[in-house]
């Protein structure tokens, strides 16, 4: 299996990006998927995550941002890939973005915030 994050890259503190995890391989179902950031010089930490793929509304529902949390996730089973709509960025939220799923890391993805 592999997995690819794509969507990266710089905004404005306030601005937003979605970014997007493709699978090859295997098939997001019912599996869990994470989103970590990985700031310079420091670990890697969880952003968001899903105990259940299938759970997530798809990315183009008008679902997506209806909780109160500026990070959302979403899928598009047609393209076995998972979203990460981030809103509201902050410049400490800066960092290489992987998604992780079925116990294998993606190629990250650079967001960069600037203030």
């Amino acid at each position: 299996v592999q997995l690819q994050a794509s969507g990266g890259g710089l905004v404005q503190a306030g601005g937003s990006l979605r970014l997007s995890c493709r699978a090859s391989g295997r098939t997001f179902t019912t599996n869990a998927v994470g989103w970590y950031r990985q700031a310079p010089g420091k670990q890697r930490e969880l952003v968001a995550e899903s105990s259940n793929v299938g759970t997530l509304p798809y990315v183009n529902s008008g679902n997506v941002n209806s909780g109160k949390g500026r990070f959302t996730m979403s899928r598009d089973s047609a393209k076995n890939t998972v979203y990460l709509q981030m809103n509201s960025l902050k410049p400490e939220e800066t960092g290489v973005y992987y998604c992780y799923a079925w116990g294998q890391w993606g190629k990250g993805t650079q967001v960069t915030v600037s203030s």
